[in-house]
């Protein structure tokens, strides 16, 4: 059975990027971006990439002659995201489970994944797939959500769906933020060959033209709306409470909030497997 990750969300993909990419997403490509623009030469790898949202920032920062492979499990992202910077040159994009990477050992430079790792059932052979494929001493930058109580936007569309739905709740939203632990992210790396680990709560504004459309993103633009449909509810009534309630946290038009998220940088140590 496909777990959401492998489904093809592609008529959900444009409410996704509309909705919560400015809002959610762009600030944090934007400072992970950075962290990597200096690289001169080499090969940089991206996972779970989804609608190109660290991509685009990627490409327009790192050097022409920097090699950049977009991946995603999702065809319906993936090829979202191929058609929205189709005038960007230089990427290679290809589909890729972060957990079975098909490339060959020490293919890459730089290895990045915004926001993707927490939907991974194996971690520690994601963890382990991101050394494989780094050279020695290549960068690994990756970031997650921190927890759940530093994101009033997810708690608030974790407890209207709750009171919805208050004897079978939807289960995506906790999926997000189950990597929000500094001391497992820790143990993660230094056991799969990582070293000269940092670790950062970064928070940011979560901006969005109106409580409305961050809404609709929330729950049209995601798997939330299966679990809604599923469930026999109604994903416009939804739409409708979220937003109500985004609208007494942080405005109604515009909104605003804060969001924060854990982002790791590290380099990897030795020679793969010794």
């Amino acid at each position: 059975m496909n777990t959401p990750l492998e489904h093809d969300y592609a008529p959900g993909c444009d409410l996704y990027d509309r909705f919560l990419g400015s809002a959610l997403f762009e600030p944090y490509a934007i400072d992970l971006a950075s962290r990597v623009a200096d690289l001169t030469e080499g090969s940089v790898l991206e996972m779970a990439c989804g609608t190109g949202i660290l991509t685009q920032q990627l490409r327009t920062r790192l050097k022409p002659f920097v090699a950049l492979t977009a991946t995603d499990i999702n065809p319906g992202m993936l090829n979202y995201a191929q058609k929205k910077l189709k005038q960007l040159k230089r990427i290679d994009w290809r589909q890729a489970d972060i957990a079975n990477l098909t490339f060959s050992d020490a293919s890459f430079d730089v290895v990045l994944c915004q926001f993707g790792l927490m939907f991974v059932p194996d971690r520690n052979r994601a963890f382990q797939e991101m050394r494989r494929v780094l050279v020695n001493g290549g960068m690994l930058a990756v970031s997650v959500w921190d927890r759940m109580e530093t994101n009033p936007w997810a708690a608030a569309v974790h407890e209207t769906v709750v009171n919805v739905f208050p004897d079978n709740p939807p289960q995506f939203f906790n999926a997000p933020f189950n990597l929000a632990d500094v001391d497992l992210l820790q143990s993660l790396l230094s056991a799969n060959g990582f070293d000269t680990i940092t670790i950062q709560s970064v928070a940011m504004e979560c901006h969005s033209s109106s409580a409305r459309s961050l809404a609709i993103g929330m729950i049209q633009g995601s798997p939330m709306v299966t679990e809604v449909n599923d469930r026999g509810g109604s994903a416009e009534l939804i739409v409708d409470a979220v937003a109500n309630a985004f609208a007494r946290l942080g405005g109604d038009s515009p909104f605003r909030t804060t969001m924060q998220a854990i982002v790791v940088t590290a380099r990897a140590k030795g020679r793969y497997g010794g």
